[in-house]
């Protein structure tokens, strides 16, 4: 029999899904290692933490078969012990301890305090913003809010991840605080709806103050935001980022759908109109900012028409930066009542032909960048490369710049003022200027 205590224990926290799991798995190992912990992220472990996505099939098949594979590495005596905790878990616990009953325990989005008594750790309360970020030293997301009180048709982010809680400024200053003295540079705001900020604490929007307070943070430079809601948003926060140079000119506002008949069934609060309308004031404050967003397609009852209404919408609207995703039917939302009526194939058809129209755009919009110049974060370098972005790009879903390695060492994390020289739809190159 193996005698496990003579090895010293080494968590290995995995992690899935979004940015919003990103953060919490990084909240989580600042807490193990204020417990003196030895903890790593997605490297060799004796004990594994894997945090779970739930939110559409893909997600929570990756998940699943996640936990499988350590389960069965617990069983050949490559780990010792697993643990579950996120979305997934948070979702299905009961069938999860039915169906692998060999992980150790499940933990929901909000038993962190149990997840780390099971870990031989305490749960420390003081720790405002200590986290042990796990992206590049430059950027670490910011979560302002927890939860969401939309009720959207398709989505089951409430079921998973509870009401809307605003975290207080003045914990988000601190936490900036303590970032920038770590060397992030960029912060990415992320909640389930940046737009809801504030209600439930100041009993009014407060994202437009909350960036004020944050720009003051020294060693700050870019502050990006991600998920605002179509309904509800606060405008004056377009005049702080036409104010403030640290205010990245980027949005990032999934919209899902156009068709009026759709936006309803989605109980989305809104119409083409109104989201036309709502663009189009973004534009007319902040000329030159990149929006992104991301649409659904297939969703229960969505007509030809409806589509062809999306489509010609995407042409007509020319945004910088669009994904496409296809409808997942998911048990307990309120979309799950009705048919799943549009095939897998026709699904999949209909994002790869929106796709190809943005990336037509996209380029477009790129060659008008040939010849400008930019202020570029540079995040890595790979192969022959240095990787970097522009304020109009979010890492791992938007562009980036390609400066060939050869031209000259630079320094990642490091700003620089390119010029590109050269577009692809989603990449540009360029080269360094003084």
């Amino acid at each position: 029999m193996r005698t496990k205590s003579l090895k010293q224990n080494k968590i290995n926290v995995v992690t899935l899904g979004c940015s919003k799991n990103v953060y919490d798995s990084e909240v989580l190992m600042g807490q193990l290692k204020a417990n003196n912990k030895e903890v790593v992220h997605e490297e060799e472990g004796n004990i594994v933490v894997i945090n779970t996505c739930g939110f559409i099939a893909n997600a929570k098949e990756e998940s699943v078969n996640t936990i499988l594979e350590y389960v069965q590495k617990k069983e050949d005596g490559e780990v010792d012990k697993v643990f579950v905790t996120g979305c997934l878990s948070e979702r299905y616990k009961p069938d999860l301890q039915k169906e692998i009953p060999n992980v150790d325990q499940y933990f929901g989005t909000t038993e962190l305090p149990g997840l780390l008594k099971a870990l031989g750790a305490d749960y420390k309360h003081e720790l405002i913003g200590e986290r042990l970020t796990t992206t590049p030293k430059n950027y670490a997301y910011l979560k302002i809010a927890e939860g969401c009180d939309r009720p959207c048709s398709f989505c089951a982010i409430p079921i998973m991840r509870g009401k809307h809680r605003s975290t207080p400024i003045e914990d988000l200053v601190t936490e900036a605080e303590k970032l920038a003295a770590k060397g992030v540079k960029e912060l990415i705001l992320i909640a389930q709806d940046l737009t809801y900020y504030g209600l439930d604490l100041y009993k009014k929007r407060e994202l437009a103050k909350l960036l004020k307070e944050l720009v003051k943070v020294e060693g700050i430079e870019w502050i990006r935001l991600h998920y605002a809601f179509p309904t509800g948003f606060p405008m004056e926060v377009l005049d702080v980022m036409k104010e403030e140079p640290k205010i990245c000119n980027y949005i990032d506002i999934p919209l899902q759908h156009i068709s009026d008949p759709i936006l309803k069934s989605m109980r989305r609060g809104t119409t083409r109109e109104k989201t036309t309308k709502l663009l189009r004031d973004f534009r007319a404050a902040v000329p030159e900012m990149a929006i992104r967003t991301t649409l659904i397609v297939g969703y229960p009852g969505e007509t030809k028409e409806d589509y062809q209404v999306l489509k010609e919408w995407v042409q007509e609207m020319r945004f910088e930066r669009l994904g496409c995703f296809t409808y997942s039917h998911e048990e307990n939302t309120h979309a799950y009542k009705l048919e799943d009526d549009v095939p897998e194939v026709v699904k999949m058809q209909r994002a790869n032909e929106i796709m190809d129209i943005q990336s037509q755009i996209s380029w477009e919009l790129n060659q008008q960048k040939i010849g400008e110049t930019y202020r570029v974060l540079i995040d890595r370098k790979e192969g022959s490369y240095y990787v970097g972005r522009t304020e109009f790009d979010s890492p791992d879903v938007d562009n980036e710049v390609l400066i060939n390695a050869e031209d000259g060492y630079l320094r990642t994390g490091e700003f620089f003022n390119v010029k590109i020289k050269a577009a692809e739809d989603f990449d540009l190159y360029g080269v360094v200027v003084n």
